[in-house]
């Protein structure tokens, strides 16, 4: 793990340093879009049998490298990961997402639950980042991840995904002591799980706050940033050239960029409902950003690509502190080709802004 970066501009960007173009990753640029993902995803069986095999976990981490010149790679996995090693026995059922058998319902199954140990019950995941941190030789850094707290804890709740969010937003009202007791033991289990993947080789982390921007402002201050600052101030991240950054990035989170910014990470992702100046202005340089292309983009023509990509750079401006990504993630049947045209582009405009 200690070959020298060749590409550094995305861990530049997010220390708000000088790059000579502007970075760019896209969050699921590992999945179902790529044939060759989907070639060994049916070798492995199953989702959870291509997670859970660090050297197949790693072949599809790469292969949007082979492809695409992207300025980083995110490690395969699943947010799901961490309660399923916490016990509540994670599946998928066809046609529906995931489920867990054993959902959190009540104070008592709360009072179950510990905070796992991540070397005994999610040691594929940090053999991953240690076979992928080789394999990539230093050709750009590696990010590993988690889901936010608040998000982890809506699908232990519901038992899987959720069109409302009933259970866990009535437990906010009804039972407000037992969520927090559910998000504290989550949030414990989150830093463990990061810092675990950054000492196994990971450069930069992000939490994905899929869900924090479902609730209603007050319940988001006290639900999900509360606990999204916890990981900002407690979480290892190393120091000096060595230090990895974190990244908070939410769905919905545009009316907080102020808070989330003050939160403690390095680094604070936006979707396409707020645009990059306002975003800019607002955080007042503290932190970078990254962001925001609406990911429905890449189903237009190859020109149109290109012209929203220049808007996007043009509104975020000149100077450091830019990390390109979609506002959300890759879907399925997106256009590799459309991709390709996506990166080229931010490469080729970003050096005006940079």
């Amino acid at each position: 793990m200690s070959a020298a970066l060749k590409n550094d501009r995305f861990l530049r960007a997010l220390r708000r340093e000088p790059v000579d173009t502007t970075p760019v990753w896209l969050m699921r640029q590992a999945g179902r879009y790529l044939p060759e993902y989907r070639a060994t995803r049916a070798r492995a069986g199953s989702f959870m049998g291509l997670a859970t095999n660090p050297e197949l976990a790693c072949e599809v981490t790469l292969q949007p490298l082979e492809r695409f010149e992207l300025d980083a790679a995110i490690l395969f996995s699943d947010i799901l990961t961490v309660p399923d090693a916490m016990g509540l026995g994670l599946y998928f059922a066809e046609g529906e997402g995931p489920k867990f058998e054993r959902p959190v319902r009540s104070a008592e199954d709360v009072a179950k639950l510990a905070v796992p140990d991540v070397d005994a019950r999610l040691r594929y995941v940090t053999d991953a980042v240690r076979l992928i941190r080789r394999e990539l030789d230093g050709r750009v850094p590696l990010i590993g991840f988690s889901g936010s707290p608040w998000t982890l804890a809506c699908y232990m709740v519901e038992g899987g995904g959720s069109k409302d969010f009933a259970r866990i937003k009535a437990m906010a009202y009804d039972a407000p002591a037992t969520l927090h007791r559910l998000l504290e033991t989550v949030t414990d289990a989150v830093i463990a799980y990061l810092d675990a993947q950054r000492q196994a080789g990971a450069q930069a982390l992000q939490v994905f706050d899929t869900w924090g921007g479902v609730l209603a402002p007050h319940l988001y201050r006290e639900f999900s940033l509360r606990y999204l600052t916890r990981i900002a101030q407690e979480l290892p991240r190393g120091a000096g050239a060595e230090r990895a950054p974190l990244i908070l990035f939410g769905k919905g989170n545009a009316p907080y960029l102020e808070d989330l910014a003050a939160s403690g990470a390095e680094g604070v992702g936006v979707d396409w409902l707020v645009s990059l100046d306002e975003a800019r202005r607002r955080t007042g340089g503290r932190v970078a950003l990254q962001g925001n292309l609406d990911p429905a983009t890449l189903y237009a023509q190859p020109e149109v690509i290109r012209a929203e990509v220049r808007r996007a750079l043009d509104a975020f401006g000149t100077g450091p502190g830019h990390v390109f990504n979609l506002g959300h993630g890759m879907a399925p049947d997106m256009d590799p080709e459309h991709v390709r045209v996506l990166v080229d582009a931010v490469h080729e405009f970003g050096r005006r802004g940079a």
